[in-house]
């Protein structure tokens, strides 16, 4: 494997001393785990955030070793993660994104909502300006996973409205692409409602 393609941080976990375990999103590849060196290090931490846009350099000598990767910052939201509802939100799609995506499949749909998601994320000056996009990103992963979830969807102005539907899209959350996960994000995505209800 050899490619070379912008990528989004979705995950990232530490591996030996130095070293990371990254899942990134690639709009031709889908997901890619990469093993990178010196992830935890002075100059690569900030890199290897969930949410940053980086240019992936990937290698592997075969299909079934854990490809290497060199990554370059393109874009931070490091400045963002000082900040409750959009750290939040940042945290739960990352985290939804590299749970519930199978490896090495793509999805070029999703690629670029999530993009567009993150960058709406950081650019509206509240959560008002992002949590529909949010709700439609969810439903768009369901829907290219092949789950057809029925969702009517809120006003801009009925906050109630959107706050209910995304418990329901929660439930259908939980119930399909993290049946067997929900423990391991659901929580990121239970901090967010948290910081939602309060606004």
């Amino acid at each position: 494997m050899q490619l070379r393609a912008p990528a989004i941080v979705c995950s990232t976990r530490a591996h030996g001393e130095t070293a990371v375990i990254a899942r990134l999103l690639t709009e031709d590849n889908g997901i890619v785990a990469v093993y990178v060196a010196g992830g935890r290090g002075r100059h690569l931490r900030p890199v290897v955030i969930p949410g940053n846009v980086v240019d992936a350099e990937i290698r592997a000598r075969s299909e079934s070793q854990l490809p290497y990767a060199r990554l370059e910052l393109l874009e931070s939201r490091g400045p963002w993660l000082s900040e409750p509802l959009p750290s939040a939100a940042i945290s739960w799609v990352t985290a939804l994104t590299a749970i519930a995506l199978p490896e090495r499949y793509p999805y070029p749909a999703l690629y670029q909502a999530l993009s567009a998601l993150l960058d709406a994320i950081c650019v509206a000056p509240s959560a008002r300006g992002w949590a529909l996009p949010l709700l439609s990103y969810e439903v768009l992963l369901l829907r290219e996973l092949g789950y057809g979830v029925p969702v009517d969807r809120p006003q801009d102005e009925d906050w109630d409205a959107i706050l209910g539907t995304f418990d329901s899209l929660g439930r259908e959350l939980a119930r399909y692409p993290l049946a067997d996960r929900r423990r391991d994000v659901m929580a990121a995505r239970d901090l967010l409602r948290e910081r939602l209800a309060r606004i």
